[in-house]
């Protein structure tokens, strides 16, 4: 379906991270890095592997474009190549900078191919750990070749567990709400770095995750992995995941339909009135 191959393209993230990221991992020089917008660091290895990236995708399928969280920190005009007639390589070349300018914490390189405003192939590559998580629409979701299957949801709320992204970006309001009710679910730490709650999610290891900033560089990979292990997937005010629906309020993901409807009633609906069913 993608005209690419996955394996191969898989490969060829792993390579550039490896000779991008890991040898400047804990030896980042002061000028290496810097803000380009408040508390959003960039550094040099997430400008070197987009660089690379993007020539390399850009050759493997003709006549496609990219779309590079750096370049567009840039140009943020480049977000109207989303929903074109080229097919969109989505990248983020060091997903959890500041994890990894702290040497830190989590951090991976996410790409998407996006056609229209479908992502119909996704990767998430872990450099620190050597594992890569890919997906291809109608083809599953595998992890370093074993296929992922996530499990049936809980039947009630209490007993799911997951990450509440929420409150930083977005609706302020509905962040307030969210964390106000996080004692109504098995809220878990956030890693901060969207690659690494999507890993989470594919491998079982938490049910769900809900998120305030929708930039398509942090989601398109993620989501269909997500999806094609059987997950779901809507906005909370309706539709499920399109790249280019940046100003929607908030993702959620859930292990299946019943799931999210019933996270999306404790931790998103209006409170009924006192003494209302």
């Amino acid at each position: 379906m993608t005209s690419v191959n996955i394996d191969r393209v898989a490969a060829l993230i792993a390579e550039i991270a490896a000779e991008e990221i890991m040898p400047r991992y804990a030896k980042l020089a002061v000028d290496d890095v810097r803000e380009k917008g408040p508390g959003d660091l960039v550094t040099i290895a997430d400008e070197a592997t987009e660089a690379r990236l993007s020539l390399m995708l850009e050759g493997l399928l003709p006549g496609s474009c990219v779309l590079g969280e750096e370049a567009t920190a840039k140009d943020p005009l480049l977000l109207a190549r989303l929903g074109g007639e080229a097919p969109v390589w989505v990248i983020d070349p060091v997903d959890g900078t500041s994890n990894f300018a702290a040497a830190a914490g989590d951090f991976a390189v996410m790409v998407a191919l996006v056609k229209g405003d479908q992502v119909i192939a996704g990767w998430i590559h872990d450099p620190r750990e050597g594992r890569t998580a890919t997906a291809e629409r109608g083809g599953g979701a595998w992890i370093d070749g074993s296929r992922q299957e996530i499990a049936a949801g809980a039947r009630i709320p209490a007993e799911l567990s997951g990450v509440l992204l929420a409150g930083t970006f977005g609706d302020r309001e509905l962040g307030r709400q969210v964390l106000a009710r996080r004692n109504l679910v098995r809220a878990l730490k956030s890693r901060r770095c969207a690659a690494a709650e999507y890993l989470r999610l594919a491998a079982n290891a938490m049910d769900f995750a809900l998120f305030t900033k929708l930039m398509p560089w942090d989601h398109c990979a993620g989501v269909l992995i997500h999806g094609e292990a059987g997950g779901y997937n809507s906005y909370i005010g309706g539709g499920v995941y399109a790249p280019s629906r940046i100003q929607a309020s908030a993702l959620l993901l859930a292990p299946d339909g019943a799931s999210w409807r019933a996270l999306h009633e404790i931790l998103i609906a209006p409170e009924r009135p006192a003494g209302r069913a």
